[in-house]
């Protein structure tokens, strides 16, 4: 019996409650899953890469058979370098099936081996996304309970001394 390994890519600028659901519901599904961060030169994020490395392995400890790593490039490349068979991916609405379809189609047609599991959001982090906790947080909201408390202590450190200048 062969294991299957999948890989959860995404941006993860910052890491949010949502995210650390699939997580969980992935490691359930999948003999291992890959948390893969995509460093992308054309955003300015939030964080670095190191940070949100640091962010998730310490999300992510509790799980034995969940890793984290980072990839630029193609996915599927990166999925087939990892001798991956699976990449999970979230939808939240329906707006976002149409987006994740054409990017699973096209990645079904540069590696036909790899598959696409998409998983349905919790209802209570289906609006949560992690640009709209940035915002909230950058205008004084509250974002307790979406994003681990980690991520809010990050989040203050970053964001407001930035604001009282």
């Amino acid at each position: 019996m062969s294991t299957v390994k999948a890989i959860y890519p995404g941006s993860f600028d910052p890491l949010t409650n949502g995210h650390l659901d699939l997580i969980a519901r992935g490691a359930k599904i999948f003999d291992h899953l890959v948390v893969a961060i995509l460093k992308n030169s054309e955003k300015a994020p939030l964080f670095s890469v190191p940070e949100r490395i640091e962010m998730l392995t310490e999300s992510v400890q509790s799980f034995g058979n969940v890793s984290v790593a980072t990839f630029d490039g193609l996915l599927v490349e990166f999925v087939v370098q990892q001798c991956a068979q699976v990449i999970v991916r979230g939808i939240r609405a329906i707006s976002d099936y149409e987006y994740e379809l054409q990017m699973a189609l096209m990645n079904r047609r540069l590696a036909p081996q790899v598959e696409t599991v998409f998983l349905m959001a919790d209802e209570k982090y289906s609006y949560v996304s992690s640009r709209l906790i940035k915002n909230v947080f950058e205008l004084g909201g509250s974002v307790d309970g979406l994003v681990p408390q980690a991520v809010v202590s990050r989040l203050q450190a970053r964001v407001l001394p930035n604001k009282n200048r």
